[in-house]
């Protein structure tokens, strides 16, 4: 059923875009429809706040604009969205940074393990557009470019049968990850075996144990029901990775610079409304996944999982030097906001 609304869904919307690519404007008294996709539920921060998006531009452009919000992979996977908003036949969509990897070299800083000290730091640097401007824009040629971020917490290993204390506990077992090289190359170095897959895929394969576990944040538990089958989550802290919010080129450069800058006003609405609704959800996920799945939560000891990762950092840096001063930013906020202790910022 989901695939026959999806199939559905996108031939109206490729419909319209080839409309669009024709050269035909909307007639007068149409407005211009604004497809935004995302993977995430609908109870999802993220949905919120792209439902709060929604509004504030209606609100501000209605006569001109109806903007329609497609959650839980309803226009595809995060990378068929991100190919669908590179043609334009969507024109925004969210993507996690792991997906974007793939299409600029770039994005694969903030996939390192370990790049933040705290979550302070994580969030510091990602305000810094001497930071992100560098990674945003790199998508630039490709069609499309990064409008904001969104907070995506901390990953960590949560498995069906044994919880992960140590690097040891992962030999063996295989563990779905992001579709992004290092992803996969992390996974390599600490021990597991990676099973890159959408994130709607992940559930059946949990069910049916073509995989022993996950990584993910908290909301994964609850929100997409992996703590119904995974009943151990340890806190390795082994990446802070944002989601991203991406637009299509044509999109952004055919409006006017009035509306651009109501659209501006809210892609910043968005990451503000997201990132205070995170904090909340993942507070209650995590009470939910205790008290109703019976989830326990450990918090092991994150330095054999660093020592593992870090050689990461220079062997990307090794062949990426114009992002040597991005790195270096970051590690100042890392000084500036340190964690004692990884664990600390989840407990």
């Amino acid at each position: 059923m989901k695939k026959n609304r999806q199939y559905l869904l996108l031939s109206c919307i490729f419909l319209a875009a080839a409309v669009t690519a024709g050269g035909c404007a909307a007639a007068e008294g149409e407005k211009d429809l604004v497809y935004v996709g995302h993977n995430q539920a609908f109870d999802h921060p993220t949905n919120t706040a792209l439902l709060a998006f929604e509004e504030y531009i209606e609100s501000r452009l209605g006569d001109r604009y109806d903007v329609e919000v497609y959650p839980s992979e309803l226009l595809g996977s995060q990378t068929d969205m991100v190919q669908l908003t590179q043609t334009g036949a969507i024109d925004i969509c969210v993507a996690s940074n792991s997906i974007l990897e793939t299409f600029s070299e770039n994005y694969t800083l903030f996939n390192m393990p370990y790049l933040f000290a705290s979550s302070e730091a994580y969030h510091r640097a990602m305000d810094d557009k001497t930071v992100t401007a560098p990674i945003f824009n790199s998508t630039a040629e490709a069609g499309f470019r990064a409008v904001a971020w969104i907070d995506a917490g901390t990953r960590n290993f949560y498995t069906v049968s044994t919880p992960v204390l140590s690097p040891a506990d992962l030999r063996g077992l295989k563990i779905r990850v992001q579709q992004s090289p290092t992803n996969v190359q992390m996974m390599r170095l600490l021990g597991g075996s990676a099973t890159p897959m959408g994130f709607g895929e992940v559930y059946t394969a949990l069910q049916s144990r073509v995989i022993d576990g996950a990584e993910n944040n908290e909301m994964a538990l609850t929100s997409n029901g992996h703590g119904d089958i995974c009943k151990f989550y340890s806190y390795d802290m082994h990446q802070m990775i944002p989601d991203i919010l991406v637009a299509n080129n044509r999109f952004l450069e055919n409006m006017s610079p009035e509306d651009r800058q109501i659209f501006e006003e809210g892609f910043r609405l968005v990451n503000e409304i997201q990132r205070r609704e995170w904090v909340k959800a993942v507070e209650q996920a995590k009470e939910k996944a205790q008290a109703t799945q019976q989830v326990r939560f450990f918090y092991p000891d994150t330095r054999p999982f660093q020592e593992i990762c870090m050689p990461m950092h220079q062997e990307f840096l090794a062949g990426h030097e114009d992002i040597r001063p991005v790195y270096d930013r970051i590690q100042e906020y890392n000084i500036q906001y340190p964690s004692s202790s990884l664990t600390e910022d989840s407990k």
